[in-house]
C-alpha cells in the first residue's frame, strides 16, 4: 500500500535536499553518470530518476500526476534505504554511495 500523498510530500520535502539547479548541474557530471545500474540501457536508473525529480520540482503540488506521486514515493524509499546503509567509513564525499544518492536528489553531506 502506498503512503498517503501528505506522507509522501513530507518525506519528499525532507529527503530531496538538493536544489533543482544543483541537481541539474550534478546530473551533467561524469561522477553522476559513473554510478548505478543501467540494465543495459546506457543510462542508470538513478540518473533517469534525477531527470524525473527535476520535472517534478518544476511543477506545483496541485499539478502532480499519479505517476509523479508514485515516483516521489519511490525516491523517498530509495533514499531511506540507502541512508540506513550508512555509506563507507572513509571518504564518503567521493563514494559511489554518495554519488548514487545525489542522482536521487539527496546529498548526504548536506
Amino acid at each position: 500500500m502506498m503512503a498517503s500523498q501528505e506522507q509522501i510530500w513530507d518525506d519528499w520535502q525532507t529527503l530531496v535536499n538538493m536544489a533543482p539547479s544543483a541537481l541539474k548541474d550534478w546530473l551533467d557530471t561524469d561522477e553522476s553518470k559513473s554510478v548505478g545500474d543501467t540494465g543495459g540501457q546506457g543510462e542508470s536508473t538513478g540518473h533517469k530518476s534525477g531527470r524525473h525529480i527535476l520535472r517534478i520540482k518544476d511543477k506545483k503540488k496541485a499539478d502532480l500526476t499519479q505517476d509523479d506521486w508514485a515516483h516521489m514515493a519511490k525516491v523517498a524509499g530509495y533514499i531511506k534505504r540507502h541512508l540506513a546503509q550508512g555509506g563507507p567509513a572513509k571518504d564518503k564525499e567521493h563514494s559511489d554511495w554518495r554519488y548514487s544518492l545525489m542522482n536521487w536528489g539527496h546529498d548526504p553531506l548536506k
